[in-house]
């Protein structure tokens, strides 16, 4: 009988342990898909300017300023759906008024599970290595867009187009004239296509734009009368990173017309090589050349005294990130020579990127610069330039960085830029970024 009741017992408990393995799990917590993130972001920076950027300096008229930057970032993710604002201050410590407050980012972005994706609002644009179209994040009040951004991502390939068309205000009459608004152009038709080549790590890009600037005057007639001029520019970048090096190449030419009338004909190039010789040491090497005009450039109906250009010859890279280029100092397609005069650059340059310990990084560059044409009674050579800039990460949401340049220009140098006459020209920064999230959730 016992042995009866033991059996029984141990049916019952093997039914019992089927039963409760085929029984349906508990109901699995749904996948959040929204994501909300408030994010700060305050940059203090401060300068002690003899020379930099200024056309004429002497010792007796050296700069100090502080100045800052502060934004608050809003972002939003859901599947197939993002959305960014980002509401930005940026000013002179001490100066009257408020500064200078705008909306740097507002955008929305749908993207299908094919790989196309829309993306409508004002923008910060990054491509390649951010020479011709970059957010020029170095300036206070940097660069974003009014764009409707279209494209494919998706196996190795990146194709964009970019539309924009720009109004100073809701015009009902007096036509389409846009002068003095928040974009440097009218309007703007950009293609871009990226692809990485599989198993190498090499990627190749190429750039088309078409910009319209506005040309003449609102009630001007004949030759000032209100037009839109259109320039074009075209080229390809190349990007080869097998890990222990890093090698760049790029190549663009402008043509069309400019805002007088002038037929457009630049080109320029440039080629950069890296290494990393150990984790901390690296070096890299490189050489710019941009072309340019070899008189002052006038209107094509001339003016007594002065050469008629029929084309201009110097080089644009328009909407770039132009302070990571050609020297810290920014003497060099941030501010323009004088009266405009575009005699191109070529810029060789070399430099030692250092990392002693953890979160500090210290780089020390020279650069040789020289103008792309030859002036009559000028020497080719500009000057000589010396950056050093170290950097730490005090957190991993604060970070400070400082700087150091020195140019040594010579008489053509004087000339073109109007620089201190004594030709040495130093120039010292500091900046301070805090970056913390203020905010997070998903649901």
């Amino acid at each position: 009988m016992k042995v009866k009741n033991k059996a029984l017992a141990i049916i019952a408990l093997a039914i019992a342990s089927t039963t409760s393995a085929q029984a349906p799990p508990p109901e699995q917590e749904k996948a959040k898909d929204h994501q909300f993130d408030i994010s700060l972001f305050m940059l203090a920076h401060g300068e002690l300017r003899h020379g930099g950027f200024d056309e004429s300096v002497t010792p007796e008229d050296k700069a100090n300023f502080l100045m800052s930057r502060e934004r608050i970032i809003i972002d939003y993710k859901q599947t197939g759906l993002q959305a960014k604002v980002t509401a930005q201050h940026n000013g002179v410590w001490g100066q009257k008024g408020n500064g200078n407050f705008n909306i740097h980012e507002a955008w929305a972005k749908l993207s299908l599970r094919n790989g196309l994706f829309a993306q409508v609002g004002r923008q910060a644009l990054a491509y390649d290595d951010e020479r011709i179209i970059g957010p020029n994040d170095w300036a206070m009040a940097a660069l974003s867009h009014d764009v409707l951004r279209v494209g494919y991502e998706g196996h190795g390939h990146k194709a964009h187009a970019i539309l924009a068309y720009n109004q100073n205000a809701e015009n009902t009459s007096g036509g389409t004239y846009y002068k003095d608004g928040a974009q440097p152009y009218k309007t703007m038709h950009t293609l871009w296509y990226h692809y990485d080549l599989p198993k190498v790590p090499l990627g190749a890009s190429a750039l088309f734009m078409n910009i319209g600037m506005q040309a003449g005057e609102k009630e001007g007639t004949n030759d000032e009368r209100p037009r839109t001029e259109y320039q074009q520019l075209l080229g390809a970048y190349l990007h080869y990173h097998p890990g222990w090096m890093k090698a760049e190449a790029s190549y663009y030419h402008q043509f069309g017309y400019n805002e007088t009338g002038l037929k457009i004909d630049a080109w320029m190039a440039s080629v950069k090589a890296g290494w990393h010789i150990t984790p901390q040491w690296s070096v890299a090497a490189g050489f710019d050349y941009m072309s340019g005009d070899k008189n002052f450039a006038v209107p094509s109906k001339g003016t007594m005294g002065l050469t008629r250009h029929d084309k201009v010859r110097g080089f644009n890279p328009i909407y770039g990130s132009h302070h990571k280029f050609y020297g810290m100092m920014d003497f060099f397609y941030v501010s323009t020579y004088v009266n405009g005069f575009t005699p191109g650059l070529q810029n060789l340059f070399g430099g030692i990127d250092y990392s002693p310990i953890k979160n500090l990084k210290l780089k020390l560059y020279y650069h040789y610069l020289a103008t792309a044409t030859r002036l009559e009674g000028m020497d080719l050579t500009l000057g000589h330039d010396l950056d050093f800039e170290a950097s730490y990460a005090i957190m991993p949401q604060a970070r400070l960085s400082v700087g150091y340049s020195y140019m040594s220009g010579n008489e053509t140098m004087q000339l073109l830029k109007r620089a201190d006459s004594n030709g040495k020209l130093r120039w010292a920064w500091f900046s301070l970024v805090i970056n913390p999230k203020l905010f997070s959730t998903k649901w």
